[in-house]
């Protein structure tokens, strides 16, 4: 199963938005362009279409700094006793040396605060070694990671990602009732496989994600996730089925905690009922809880969250994507929108007008305010919760 149990993503942006030192970064990143340049007969057509395309990035993220007028509105909800917290995470980061501008953002501290019940120094543990994994795996270059046989893979373990739910986040689909382990082993490995799913997460939080905030106007960084499990029972738990389980949940909840909204498991027969005591044992509790098992009349618990014209016929919705042969192999969302693209290209999910709305602990707005997001972190530092923030 490889799906995000706490699936889905995004180099995180920096409290400070776009500062000089970035530019310094790019000016260094632009001479060691060039002298890529004079040797690129000898390397890879792909390095350097990844070369091109992060020169691009920067180029239009340098042009976004001078158009402020058109950047995206996106509402970004931050309670008071969580902001004061993030701000206590982040400064013990930052003594320890753990903060690499890339990770420096709100949401990623808060995520991983939330995985330790907000005790700051386990948080502080997990996110040590969540920096120490992505340096072995090699995860900042992970894109460069080419899995040819991803076409093959789909036929024998369907899997893709189509529309949004009705909070805007992505949805995420594995038929897994579908899955044909014995010839799937045939056309790729555990370790390939599993490096795969890292790409994607990441890939969910480079464009996905960013992609989904300025479709819906809100902050998303989670997902919905659907697992049709029809006809799967113990015959399919092999050995390694079970392997790869507990592997890519380490991974996951390691190192991309609380990315999960909730996950549909649906045509849940005897035969899976009986397995699901034996899968929810390789589970935390907090995610466990955010999973629901249905039958096979679930049809309308999915409309109630993902619109008819977002979610595939076969699911209970109203969407075919025949234009793209169908909903499994158009991929379809915000991400796949060439404007939304670009907008996600020049910052704007991170670096965009923010709306901001700082919420007490009984929920009440007690602040609303438009700012970009280079001045969160001043403008919301603040000792007294009962104050008006802004």
């Amino acid at each position: 199963m490889s799906g995000p149990v706490d699936r889905s993503g995004r180099p995180g942006a920096g409290f400070e938005g776009f500062t000089h030192d970035d530019e310094k970064e790019e000016s260094k990143s632009d001479e060691d362009n060039s002298e890529g340049d004079n040797k690129a007969k000898k390397g890879s057509l792909k390095k350097r279409a990844i070369s091109a395309g992060n020169k691009f990035r920067r180029s239009l993220r340098r042009k976004s700094k001078k158009k402020s007028g058109n950047l995206a509105s996106i509402e970004d909800i931050r309670d008071v006793q969580e902001l004061e917290t993030v701000e206590r995470f982040r400064r013990c980061l930052l003594d320890g040396g753990l903060l690499p501008e890339r990770h420096d953002d709100y949401h990623t501290m808060l995520r991983f605060l939330k995985a330790r019940k907000f005790d700051i120094e386990k948080a502080k543990h997990m996110w040590s070694e969540m920096l120490r994994w992505r340096n072995e795996y090699g995860v900042d270059n992970i894109e460069e990671f080419d899995y040819t046989e991803l076409n093959e893979v789909k036929k024998y373990y369907p899997q893709f990602y189509h529309g949004v739910d009705k909070e805007g986040r992505p949805v995420y689909v594995e038929l897994v009732g579908k899955v044909d382990a014995n010839k799937l082993v045939k056309v790729t490995t555990l370790d390939r496989y599993i490096k795969y799913h890292v790409k994607e997460f990441e890939r969910s939080f480079q464009m996905r994600f960013p992609a989904c905030s300025i479709a819906a106007k809100r902050h998303i960084d989670s997902s919905t996730t659907i697992l049709d499990v029809q006809g799967v029972g113990l015959k399919n738990f092999s050995k390694d089925a079970r392997e790869l389980i507990m592997r890519l949940q380490k991974i996951d909840n390691d190192n991309y905690p609380e990315t999960l909204c909730c996950l549909y498991i649906i045509n849940a027969g005897q035969g899976f009922k009986m397995l699901w005591g034996t899968i929810k044992s390789f589970l935390d509790p907090q995610t466990a809880s955010k999973i629901h098992v249905l039958g096979s009349k679930y049809q309308n618990k999915l409309l109630e969250i993902i619109d008819e014209s977002e979610l595939p016929d076969f699911l209970g919705g109203k969407c075919r994507c025949e234009e793209s042969g169908g909903c499994s192999k158009s991929d379809k969302g915000p991400w796949k929108d060439p404007n939304i693209i670009e907008r996600v290209l020049n910052g704007e999910a991170n670096y965009g007008q923010q709306i901001l709305a700082i919420s007490s602990t009984d929920g009440k707005t007690i602040s609303y305010t438009k700012l970009h997001s280079s001045a969160i972190r001043k403008k919301l530092v603040m000792p007294q919760p009962n104050l008006h923030l802004m």
